[in-house]
């Protein structure tokens, strides 16, 4: 991707733009303020009324290597709506795990979703873990007492309110041991009305995270097979964990005004999947490791299947002033007004609540001059 470094660094303040860590304002509480405890990993979308409608889920302190007996971890998806632009926000709907499970198929956890709105209602793409998914058997040793594979769903209803009795459907797993664990999803209609369905991968031994996506072309009724290995990992801050989170169409005006049409990915990284020990004499900072991971950005082509270039490459684009620097799960939400960009901000109770900034079309458009 041949961009210059003017077109780059105007993309990168629109990114800071929208993910700015002092401007956001905390718009759903996680049910503790402590570590552990967050409410995300979902996205915004807005009504056939102008409602904007929010999911995620609640998350309580856990530890996913040791099953449930180290706490409650992720127990309950949420929606909530605003009739007020963003001011204040309602609860409209909750499921927990025995909603989301059944006898046989039991659900652990409750991970990252996702919501899309059409003209003949909305679906819900909802990441699990569950307890009858096993280890392919000649990597059974791996899998931990108490443990499933995640996986992910899809519940599609008229309304809202009518996907609390809607069934599930199985939409995506792995038994390929390269990517066995498949969550986190999010969503997103390209420039050519293709529904992409972004997803996070980790193989069976928790060693990183990783990328992929499955595409419903504009028109069909199907999602395309897998891809599995899309997203390269980086090479410095982000050299274990590199997860899509959200994409968001550059308008072309400015500097970006006679180029090929382009996309922003945001992501999130980390230097490992659990937290490293830091030399004494060394510079202290912010590292990302699961479940504290900080944010990156890139640029792909219109279509968000090509290649990308990092924007973010020795160091991470976003780092909540607070905590451990957490700053992930990004997901931008455009309207006629302007974006709404939404995602789980560290605080210095080591909490994460879901947080917000809203930024003018106007001000994009000044950035991109």
């Amino acid at each position: 991707m041949n961009l210059s470094e003017e077109v780059k660094s105007k993309l990168l303040s629109v990114a800071h733009t929208l993910i700015d860590q002092d401007s956001a304002r905390v718009i759903v509480e996680p049910q503790e303020r402590s570590s552990g405890f967050w409410f995300g990993g979902g996205n915004m979308v807005m009504d056939a009324s102008g409602n904007l409608v929010v999911i995620g889920r609640y998350r309580n302190f856990g530890d996913s290597r040791t099953g449930l007996g180290r706490g409650q971890r992720g127990l309950e998806l949420a929606i909530f709506q605003s009739s007020d632009g963003g001011q204040t926000f309602e609860k409209v709907l909750s499921l927990d795990k025995v909603d989301l499970g059944t006898e046989t198929t039991p659900v652990l956890s409750i991970e990252g979703t996702a919501l899309h709105l059409t003209s003949e209602g909305v679906t819900l793409f909802v990441s699990t873990e569950k307890a009858d998914l096993s280890y392919p058997a000649h990597y059974a040793e791996f899998q931990k007492p108490g443990t499933g594979v995640w996986s992910i769903d899809m519940i599609q209803a008229k309304s809202i309110a009518e996907l609390a009795s809607a069934p599930i459907k199985p939409l995506l797993a792995c038994d390929d041991p390269r990517w066995l664990h498949v969550k986190d999803p999010f969503v997103y209609e390209n420039a050519n009305h293709d529904l992409i369905l972004g997803f996070v991968t980790h193989p069976f031994s928790w060693a990183s995270a990783n990328a992929g996506y499955m595409v419903r072309c504009a028109g069909a009724d199907r999602f395309s097979d897998p891809v599995y290995d899309y997203f390269p990992r980086g090479f410095s801050w982000d050299v274990a964990i590199s997860r899509l989170t959200a994409y968001m169409q550059v308008p072309s005006v400015g500097v970006m005004s006679g180029l090929p049409a382009y996309t922003l990915a945001f992501y999130d990284g980390g230097e490992s999947m659990r937290d490293l020990d830091e030399h004494k004499a060394a510079a202290t900072r912010p590292r990302g490791y699961s479940c504290e991971e900080l944010g990156g950005v890139a640029v792909c082509d219109v279509t968000g299947m090509g290649a990308f270039d990092r924007l973010s490459t020795e160091l991470p684009a976003f780092v909540s002033p607070n905590g451990t620097g957490c700053s992930r799960y990004v997901d931008i939400l455009e309207t006629e007004a302007g974006y709404f960009a939404t995602w789980q901000q560290s605080q210095a109770d080591g909490s994460q609540p879901l947080v917000m900034n809203f930024v003018s079309k106007e001000q994009v458009e000044k950035l991109l001059a």
